[in-house]
């Protein structure tokens, strides 16, 4: 008798969704699908609104990841009043989206992920969070805290505030860097280094220890994209599109962002508000492809800074090809906080950063503009169409939650067939396959969370809607 299990709400990430895991009359898992349950419908509420507004308006999709919808936007505006923004310009927005990064990917890691590897899969879901964690490593998750402000730091001495600043514009940005912010910046680093590389070092440990996870979580064959400089090394914040598959093989290159439609297929689902992209010329779900930091790091030839060079080199050496198992997403995401550590030391010896030269001012020059750039999760597209007043009539964004959709679904079904038996319903098989979710680290257009113990009811329902075993958590 075939039935369905439902994990709802799927506890620690950002925003609200569920899980469904579906089993074939013979009690074996025959899929899984990630519902997100949440509609936002920026793109439509959008249209109308003038083009200089968007960087001040869709940087409220989320509280976690604003500083990404800010610079894309404002990268579509720049194309659409078709300018290159001063070298200042630019050079402020990248330091802004290191200092994003650093903040996401803790968060990530330290509060939402590694309660689950460091206090076990066995461990009560009440204490399995960052309280937790605060009780058993107080060092280390008071670290994990530290090292999230500083990249919240960052983005609060150039825009102003933490969350939703409203800094980056259509042709640069609205101010420098001064002196004070500077030397604030410069003198966190020593300790945010420090607790990059306790964390890598402990993470190493754990892949000691859980190397079931590292073949089980995630690992199949798919393609890869991200943004690359034109040396092939890792970008975060330009360059141009990269596919390659889990050979390593490069099969789409140096494809501009605006051209993004070429490559790029979007599908739906009727169980999910959210988008499948997908590889256009293999069609869906053949075209299957994960963006993101594993991305990242697998379509690029070197990270660019030594450190996390040296990093880049045994983190390749994970895999036969590209790096394919979703779970090593943690590691990959501490290689880029390290990278973005020693960018943002870089960075902070140019005296550029205090230009006055800021902006770039033209009119409406183009009716069509696409901001492309790297949000800790994966690219993130920003397409605008305008009118002649440069008011919107259509707006897409594409996210990169969305184009790591059906690697999720096929993640969830791929943890679910090794752990899930028969109609038992336990509390570490539901934690194992939320924790495929975790990987991805997906932010759903939301900023808030309910902290501690969450809600869960999982039912399991025969096809004449009697419940065969059920299992509440309040």
């Amino acid at each position: 008798m075939s039935k369905r299990i439902v994990i709802d709400p799927v506890t620690r990430i950002e925003g609200h969704a569920k899980i469904s895991v579906y089993i074939d009359d013979a009690g074996n898992v025959s899929g899984a699908e990630f519902h997100v349950v949440e509609f936002r419908g920026f793109e439509k509420f959008c249209e109308g609104r003038s083009y200089t507004e968007m960087p001040g308006i869709t940087p409220r999709i989320c509280g976690i990841c604003p500083v990404s919808h800010l610079l894309a936007s404002a990268k579509a505006g720049d194309a659409i009043m078709a300018v290159s923004i001063p070298p200042a310009a630019d050079k402020l927005r990248r330091l802004m989206n290191l200092g994003q990064i650093v903040q996401s990917h803790a968060l990530s890691f330290f509060h939402l992920s590694a309660p689950d590897f460091l206090l076990g899969w066995d461990s009560p879901p009440a204490t399995r969070n960052v309280f937790g964690l605060i009780q058993s490593n107080t060092d280390l998750a008071r670290a994990g805290i530290r090292l999230r402000q500083f990249g919240q730091e960052i983005i609060e001495v150039l825009g102003g505030k933490k969350i939703h600043p409203s800094w980056a514009v259509p042709g640069g940005v609205r101010s420098a860097l001064a002196p004070e912010g500077r030397e604030k910046i410069r003198a966190w680093l020593p300790e945010a280094y420090a607790t990059t590389r306790v964390a890598i070092d402990l993470f190493k440990k754990v892949l000691t220890t859980h190397e079931r996870e590292t073949q089980l979580y995630g690992n199949f064959p798919t393609l890869f994209m991200g943004l690359i400089a034109a040396d092939g090394g890792w970008e975060h914040h330009g360059g141009k599109l990269r596919f390659t598959d889990s050979s390593g093989s490069i099969i789409a290159d140096h494809i501009d962002p605006k051209d993004y439609r070429t490559v790029i297929g979007e599908s739906v689902q009727d169980s999910s508000y959210l988008k499948s992209p997908f590889y256009k010329p293999l069609g869906c779900p053949d075209g299957i492809y994960r963006v993101g930091p594993l991305a990242r790091l697998n379509i690029c030839s070197h990270m660019g800074v030594p450190q996390a060079d040296a990093e880049l080199k045994l983190f390749k050496a994970l895999g036969h090809g590209a790096v394919t198992s979703s779970f090593l997403y943690h590691y990959a995401r501490l290689i880029e906080i390290l990278a973005s550590l020693e960018f943002i030391e870089r960075t902070l010896a140019d005296p550029e950063l205090g230009s006055d030269d800021l902006r770039a001012d033209a009119g409406i020059n183009s009716l069509h503009g696409v901001g492309a750039s790297e949000a800790p999760r994966g690219t993130l597209f920003h397409d605008y169409t305008v009118d002649r007043n440069g008011l919107l009539k259509k707006v897409n964004l594409i996210v990169a939650t969305g184009q790591n959709n059906l690697a999720m679904n096929r993640t969830v079904a791929q943890i679910a067939q090794h752990f899930l038996k028969g109609d038992a319903i336990t509390e570490p098989m539901l934690n194992r396959i939320e924790h495929g979710i975790r990987c991805y680290d997906p932010c759903l257009s939301c900023s808030t969370h309910a902290a501690g113990k969450m809600a869960l009811h999982v039912r399991l329902v025969a096809p004449d809607g009697h419940v065969i075993n059920e299992v509440r958590r309040d």
